[in-house]
């Protein structure tokens, strides 16, 4: 973590950001810590952190951390596997689907 004074970044605001991409920049007024400046190397790196700032989505990471730990959540495993025999269903109804299908010829010939 790198310490500045704000009258240096206000003087070299772009030095700072590129410097703020591989560590935060606590920006300094009078000595005293002020702020800091976060960059980000990538989009993603953008989008995690309006995530994990976001307070709606912290909300909602609690409840469902308070509905685990009341009995009421539901295992990683159990979802997996609702999830392979689901899709396991749908694969099914697609190849049953298929094989009743006739070719377009002989439904134009009648």
């Amino acid at each position: 973590m790198k310490e500045v004074p704000l009258s240096a970044v206000k003087d070299d605001l772009s030095r700072y950001l590129r410097a703020a991409e591989n560590e935060d920049v606590v920006i300094t007024r009078h000595g005293r810590p002020a702020g800091v400046l976060i960059g980000f190397r990538s989009e993603d790196d953008w989008f995690d952190f309006r995530l994990e700032n976001d307070p709606r989505f912290l909300a909602r990471i609690l409840r469902a951390r308070q509905e685990l730990r009341s009995g009421q959540g539901v295992r990683i495993e159990d979802l997996e596997q609702s999830l392979s025999s689901t899709r396991a269903r749908a694969r099914e109804s697609r190849s049953r689907k298929r094989a009743t299908k006739r070719p377009k010829a002989l439904i134009q010939d009648r």
